[in-house]
């Protein structure tokens, strides 16, 4: 076996050399397909024969295969990519491992990923910033679910390069016919999901025929081998460069009094200095003063470099925000239609608030009842009241500050997003944006004269927003209206909105279901935020059982307005002064989603105020609240 031979001009002149290297394009691109159908060892081949491999990690190689291979004596070229225990123990891929290799005219990145339906997400992963599909099919079995399942993502995905690696051509003697039967099978499933063209290669990765050189073994096939296919596909950063200019801000940069750029990496197009420049979503316009990159000045920069822009003009620009070209701006709008790869163990729950992060804009969002789930094998669109893991829907989805965006079809960069857990920090899912919806570009907000802060010096108070939370029977109610009553005494100007008398009028069309629940919280949130923006004290006494919703009306006001009061009695308690008897209901199955019982409370971690029923009387616990909100203590209370 042959091990890496350094390039000789790496010794002669190393400047030289990486100056070479750095020139050449850059293609990323997966393996993916069903399960055993030869990616990893597919990859190892390629890696071995491009000569990236080093004598220690040969000789390990050759010892590995000896212990855990499947090739007898001969080298298992698999086990370059299968890294974790569990992948060599089972053979399987499971998560996405990731290869750099090189040869004389490109760069290369593959990633391979997993072919079990479970690791859909990781695949997910892996094809989100490929340029390229290989779609490996074992001959002897043919075009199978998982391989119509990974095109359809690797399309969905945005990939437009597809390789059909008919692999392991070996074990089926080489044999033309079933080559052609196997394409002639794909190509009516590609032509059904919008493929409009794909490379088919016949090939075998345990003995490398076609995939760095043609194979005498298959004289009928007149096509490229993979490798030399590889090395001539056009690469998304050249079609990028070719788009409208594009710089998603990053980071302000500014080091002393005398300079003041914007970093980040050009999205698509190119930039020189002079040229106008358009901020979004502000829309001021100014000029490129200078280009900066790591070696200083630059005349020119395009997508893909790391630069910093200093611009003619003062203008406001901050992270999130998008440099762009003046005569072709983005959009910027806060609601649109997206397709949604869920990637989470638990499920989407409509309108409960996420993080939505796009480029290096991040802003809450909520995601609207999907219209419609996508079965990957069939493509039909199926009715769906939630996304659980590996679904694949089109769901409306809501931020709560503008966007600046481009179709995913246009722009993987301003038109991909995820969405991440805002109490775990986890990502849940992954978005490509269609369009933005229509309502939200007639929807302007309208200046008025009186403000919030007049509002609120007319009453001669500090608006609050006191959000009493805990267990039904906890004693919210009874403690909010002692509040109310102080407050009121006082000469404030309060409003108390009650759980249940909500529920007779503005959310009378709400269930008790997570999702109504949720529905039921941010509209009171809307609500109480126009209060509090009229200068009162308002106060809501609901059980709230989630925290990711508490905190989305927290994010709705300004800092240190809203009040947490955890109203904090146990279950047992609770239970016991059920006067309504809703939790005898709930323990005979009458009554079902009842918190405590069938549906969960989520605690509050650091509440503003703690109050403990065992040890304090609901009179004890409203002066103290008044205390709190006033910010005095008084003989009064």
């Amino acid at each position: 076996m042959t091990a890496y031979t350094p390039d000789a001009l790496i010794s002669a002149d190393i400047h030289a050399y990486l100056d070479g290297h750095a020139r050449k394009s850059m293609l990323r691109f997966i393996t993916c397909g069903s399960v055993d159908d030869g990616k990893s060892t597919l990859i190892g081949r390629l890696l071995y024969d491009s000569k990236t491999i080093f004598e220690d990690q040969l000789s390990q190689l050759e010892a590995d295969s000896k212990r855990l291979g499947t090739q007898g004596e001969n080298i298992d070229f698999a086990l370059l990519v299968d890294g974790l225990a569990a992948e060599r123990e089972q053979g399987i891929t499971i998560d996405v491992a990731y290869r750099f290799f090189a040869t004389e005219t490109r760069k290369f990145i593959v990633a391979d990923t997993p072919g079990h339906e479970q690791y859909t997400r990781n695949m997910i992963t892996g094809a989100s910033t490929a340029d390229l599909a290989v779609i490996l099919i074992d001959a002897r079995k043919g075009v199978l679910t998982q391989t119509r399942r990974h095109s359809f993502l690797a399309h969905l995905i945005g990939i437009r390069h597809m390789v059909l690696a008919v692999n392991k051509m070996d074990l089926v003697d080489h044999d033309q016919g079933r080559f052609d039967a196997i394409v002639a099978d794909y190509a009516d499933f590609a032509r059904g999901i919008g493929i409009e063209a794909f490379t088919a290669i016949p090939l075998s990765g345990l003995t490398g025929a076609n995939v760095t050189s043609a194979s005498p073994a298959m004289p009928w096939y007149g096509g490229p081998a993979l490798l030399p296919h590889l090395e001539s596909v056009p690469v998304a950063a050249d079609r990028a460069a070719d788009a409208p200019f594009r710089l998603p801000v990053q980071w302000v940069n500014r080091p002393d009094l005398d300079f003041r750029g914007f970093a980040g990496t050009i999205a698509a197009g190119r930039v020189a200095p002079g040229d106008s420049v358009r901020i979004v979503p502000s829309g001021k316009t100014t000029r490129v003063a200078r280009i900066v990159g790591f070696d200083g000045d630059r005349d020119v920069a395009e997508a893909g470099d790391a630069v910093t822009l200093v611009l003619a003009d003062e203008v406001d620009c901050s992270r999130g925000d998008v440099i762009a070209a003046a005569d072709s701006p983005p959009e910027a709008a806060n609601q649109f239609e997206a397709t949604i790869v869920w990637l989470a163990d638990t499920d989407l729950v409509p309108g409960r608030g996420y993080w939505l992060k796009l480029g290096t804009h991040t802003v809450g969002a909520t995601v609207q009842p999907p219209a419609h789930v996508i079965d990957v094998n069939t493509q039909a669109h199926l009715s769906a009241k939630t996304l659980s893991l590996n679904d694949i829907g089109v769901a409306e989805v809501y931020t709560d500050a503008p966007l600046v965006f481009a179709p995913y079809a246009d722009s993987r960069e301003l038109g991909g997003f995820i969405l991440i857990d805002r109490e775990t920090n986890a990502t849940v899912a992954a978005g490509m944006i269609h369009h933005a919806l229509r309502r939200a570009q007639n929807v302007h907000w309208q200046s008025v004269d009186i403000t919030r802060e007049a509002h609120a010096r007319q009453k001669g108070q500090q608006p609050r927003l006191l959000w009493f939370t805990g267990l039904s029977g906890s004693g919210k109610s009874t403690i909010a209206n002692l509040v109310e009553r102080k407050l009121h005494a006082l000469g404030r100007h309060s409003f108390l909105l009650d759980g249940d008398n909500i529920r007779h009028g503005l959310n009378r069309d709400l269930g008790f279901s997570d999702a109504d629940r949720i529905e039921n919280i941010r509209r009171v949130g809307e609500v109480a935020k126009l209060m509090t923006d009229a200068g009162l004290i308002v106060l809501t006494a609901f059980i709230s059982p989630f925290r990711a919703e508490r905190e989305l009306v927290r994010g709705l006001l300004p800092a240190g307005e809203f009040v947490e009061i955890f109203v904090d009695t146990p279950l047992a308690d609770a239970e016991a002064r059920d006067v309504k008897g809703l939790y005898a209901k709930a323990r005979a199955g009458e009554i079902a989603h009842f918190t405590g019982i069938s549906s969960p409370y989520e605690a509050p971690v650091s509440p503003e105020i703690h109050i403990d029923t065992r040890r304090e009387s609901a009179e004890a616990a409203a002066e103290r609240i008044v205390e709190h909100v006033l910010g005095i203590w008084s003989f009064e209370l």
